[in-house]
């Protein structure tokens, strides 16, 4: 049977029916469909811009593989996914873990940590776009939203294998920056320079700052993440973040293996609006943990096209809630049917009660600056993109 001349024409032509077909298309084969001709170029382009929404994938099944869950599932999903990520933000569990033919202790273990958490890396970046700007992390545990959508259960899995990436596409009248300043044994103080090029200094639209702070058992290294802290600790913005086992991916820069440092990503623009909440350590049941949510829901921060996160002690979870299974986790998600949750269990936090919307700006952090800084406590920030075309969080 010969081809339609009239199908030919409408798939040649009609732009409208063109891109309405093209829509429907995973990111990954709308690329490869923009070569085909110059009108599904541009329909492709069109598309493209209208992918706001921030997509992320989870991977909760441990792998047979020597690899990491993470990198099997986003394998997968990559190819399914209705976004072109320009920043993507990982962060995996048990990056430790060996297959049973490894025995190995001391400093060769230590090698060995670090050379496969250099392998999950290198295969999870290869599955990326080439331009995406990545930022991964290895955390004794996660706090992870499944995969689909964004009022499925939260999940905080203390302990095994499991992960998350968050891929942010390019968000009209926002700005996604990474930066990392790691300690330079030679120099005492931290370059002006490097805070001006991150968008940390004199950036009006300076929203919000994840920081991320690895090798706290370095000399020097909590006062290394303090002076950072400091210079960041203003009402107008929210800090939220903690300490992390090591930083698996930062692809804008490189840095001594044995260095301490922080790496962050840094939200820009005049529409973000955000809030966080610090669960301190006197919060031990679900009666108080409520409270610290109704604290959050009060910020009135839109719950459309927003992302929560979640930054908590190694000591609390299950064991500070008496056996309670993923209470802070379930607790948020009675306040906020419809935000996805992610963070991770690390070993110190960031943040504390504020908001930050617009111009409005309510109960700036007590003027210690060492008040963001903290041991044993949960900080939950909820973060918003202003309004985004196309799928949304």
């Amino acid at each position: 049977m010969e081809p339609d001349p009239k199908s030919g024409y409408v798939l040649s032509s009609l732009a409208e029916v063109v891109e309405r077909i093209l829509g429907f298309l995973p990111t990954k084969a709308l690329l490869r469909a923009a070569c085909v001709c110059q009108l599904w170029r541009e329909c492709s382009r069109r598309i493209l811009r209208t992918q706001q929404g921030i997509t992320w994938v989870s991977a909760l099944e441990p792998d047979p593989s020597n690899s990491h869950v993470l990198v099997h599932v986003l394998a997968e999903d990559i190819e399914k996914v209705q976004v072109l990520p320009q920043t993507v933000l990982y962060m995996i569990s048990d990056a430790e873990t060996f297959s049973e033919n490894r025995e190995i202790s001391g400093n060769s273990l230590k090698k060995a940590r670090r050379r496969y958490s250099k392998e999950i890396a290198s295969a999870l970046e290869k599955l990326l776009p080439a331009r995406c700007q990545v930022l991964g992390l290895a955390t004794p545990g996660v706090v992870v939203t499944p995969k689909g959508s964004g009022s499925h259960r939260p999940l905080e899995v203390e302990e095994g294998e499991a992960g998350f990436a968050l891929l942010f596409p390019k968000i009209d009248g926002v700005k996604i920056q990474t930066f990392h300043f790691f300690k330079d044994p030679k120099s005492q103080g931290i370059d002006e320079g490097q805070f001006a090029e991150a968008g940390l200094k004199n950036n009006p639209d300076l929203r919000a700052v994840l920081l991320f702070g690895y090798n706290s058992w370095k000399t020097g290294s909590p006062r290394f993440f303090r002076q950072i802290v400091n210079r960041l600790n203003e009402k107008s913005i929210i800090l939220a973040g903690g300490y992390v086992d090591s930083i698996t991916s930062l692809t804008c820069h490189t840095q001594p293996a044995e260095s301490c440092g922080v790496v962050s990503l840094a939200f820009s623009g005049a529409q973000i609006q955000c809030a966080s909440v610090l669960l301190d350590q006197d919060v031990t049941d679900e009666k108080l943990a409520e409270a610290a949510m109704r604290r959050l829901k009060a910020a009135n921060i839109p719950e459309r096209h927003s992302l929560a996160f979640m930054f908590a002690c190694v000591g609390r979870g299950r064991q500070h809630y008496q056996n309670k299974v993923n209470l802070e986790a379930d607790t948020f998600r009675k306040f906020f049917p419809a935000v996805p949750l992610f963070g991770f269990f690390g070993h110190g936090e960031i943040g504390c009660d504020r908001i930050v919307t617009g111009n409005f700006v309510l109960r700036e952090c007590r003027e210690a600056k060492d008040n963001l800084l903290h041991s044993y406590t949960t900080v939950v920030m909820l973060l918003h993109f202003g309004s985004a075309k196309g799928n949304q969080a």
